[in-house]
């Protein structure tokens, strides 16, 4: 896909303010899931770092405890004999060494651990190693309750110690080291010595914590800093954008208003066209009337002028508006009876003009036990008046025939009205469905007419609109044997 066609699919997406909201709360909280996440991993590093570091020192400085006392223990020639100056001498130096391992931070606990038959003796004075080490004697030795636990541990380890050698660290507590290392002195395994230290590290990883919370703070506020800008400076532009889009859309209403209504006149224009030739012929019809009114004929005349009157009243009336009232159309006062209405169409409109389009005929079967329609005569008159003229005047044939037939669905409840004609019929292209799903015939400005007559397919339009209007159906198909025929469907 090229840069172009990405670029013209990133333009079909519109981000609104509240995109760019979500889009900051997201990133921001990202970002501090992320800090949180690394810091929570820094400090579980540190955390393992640490008790591997603790351990290690504990072991060093027991080892290097151990150490020492070997070094001085094997200064000293134990065949010797040693008088009582030289034996306070080491008693001294013994002292010394352990009082200064104690005095060390985070040192609880030192002595040297020995073991005779089932008993282990805990030292922590120079007398007393200097008795069990230069004496051979541990008679005036006691029992020092104060190391008990060391005493306890030591049994524990005792074997492994006196086999391997090694350095033997138990933890007690959250980090209390218990370190076991072996005494050796000239090869030979004489006991351990004990070490309890708690090391404690934790203000280097708190510093080291807290540089990095700073760190953070700073990294995270630069960051929100930067996103909020971002969404300031976008959220304005969206802004801008909104406002002309809002702008542009009064304007675009306001033009799409001035259309609509300049499109509703120009349709009232040519309805008020169309409808004058109507008014035209109905007025020759009662001017003819008038001229042969008689005392025989009164009636009549009074008849037909009646209905010829109120029919151009109707006319001048629907001049008045775009869309007529619906209670002028459908109203429980009107009392309408469909057959008089088409047999007056047929008698004394269409039978009766004296320019016909060929030669015509024209038969009506009335259905029986019709109900009264609630809808204005006239109404109905302007929807069966050019479903008749359309067959007269797009037949194309010197004998054609017009039949009308009403009928009545009583379980149903539903009158069915049909007009057909034996002419050439209607067009295919017409009577296929449009977007709405509405037949081309019924459009507005179809006609099977020459396309440079003006005002010209108005009459199957008024017809599709005012069944509409009045909640009935319309249809026109061509039949097999020639022909087209309109029906018109009237739920009751």
């Amino acid at each position: 896909m090229s840069e172009k066609k990405i670029f013209e699919k990133l333009k079909e997406y519109h981000f609104q303010f509240k995109h760019l909201t979500v889009i900051f709360i997201v990133l921001f909280s990202f970002q501090v899931i992320v800090s949180f996440i690394n810091k929570s991993s820094m400090r579980s590093f540190f955390d393992s770092t640490q008790s591997w570091y603790q351990k290690d020192s504990a072991e060093r400085l027991a080892n290097l405890s151990t150490t020492t006392f070997e070094l001085l223990l094997e200064t000293i020639n134990r065949k010797k004999d040693i008088n009582e100056d030289e034996a306070n001498k080491i008693i001294k130096a013994f002292d010394i060494l352990f009082s200064q391992e104690v005095l060390q931070h985070n040192i609880e606990e030192m002595c040297i651990l020995i073991k005779q038959g089932d008993k282990v003796y805990a030292i922590d004075d120079g007398k007393d190693l200097y008795q069990a080490l230069y004496l051979d004697s541990t008679a005036n030795l006691s029992l020092n309750s104060t190391h008990s636990q060391a005493v306890s541990l030591y049994k524990s380890v005792h074997e492994f110690l006196v086999s391997k050698e090694q350095i033997k660290s138990i933890i007690t507590g959250s980090n209390t080291f218990n370190t076991f290392v072996p005494l050796v002195l000239r090869g030979e395994y004489i006991g351990a010595v004990y070490m309890k230290n708690t090391p404690d590290f934790s203000f280097i990883s708190s510093k080291i914590i807290s540089n990095y919370d700073e760190t953070s703070i700073l990294y995270l506020s630069l960051i929100s800093l930067g996103l909020l800008s971002m969404y300031f400076i976008s959220s304005y532009t969206v802004k801008e954008r909104d406002e002309t889009q809002r702008l542009f859309l009064i304007e675009h209403e306001d033009n799409l208003k001035k259309q609509f209504n300049y499109e509703k006149e120009m349709i009232f224009t040519k309805r008020i066209y169309h409808t004058h030739h109507k008014a035209e012929k109905i007025m020759g019809f009662i001017k003819g009337d008038l001229a042969v009114l008689s005392p025989f004929n009164i009636n009549e005349i009074k008849y037909r002028v009646s209905k010829y009157a109120n029919f151009i009243s109707r006319i001048i009336y629907d001049m008045k508006w775009f869309e007529p009232p619906v209670q002028t159309i459908r109203n429980q006062i009107f009392r309408t009876d469909l057959n008089e209405v088409i047999t007056f169409l047929i008698n004394h409109i269409f039978l009766r003009s004296s320019k016909k389009s060929g030669t015509f005929s024209i038969s009506f079967e009335e259905g029986k036990g019709l109900p009264v329609l609630n809808v204005n005569e006239f109404v109905i008159w302007e929807i069966i008046e050019p479903l008749i003229q359309n067959s007269i005047d797009h037949g194309s044939m010197n004998d054609l025939k017009i039949k009308i037939k009403t009928e009545y669905d009583i379980k149903e409840k539903k009158i069915e009205i049909s007009i057909a004609d034996n002419g050439k019929g209607i067009s295919p292209q017409l009577l296929e469905p449009d977007e709405r799903g509405v037949k081309l015939i019924f459009g507005e400005n179809v006609s099977t007419k020459d396309s440079q007559i003006q005002n010209v397919g108005y009459g199957c339009y008024i017809a599709y609109e005012m069944t509409k209007k009045c909640g009935w159906e319309i249809n026109a198909v061509n039949l097999e044997g020639g022909g087209c025929e309109f029906t018109i469907s009237i739920k009751t």
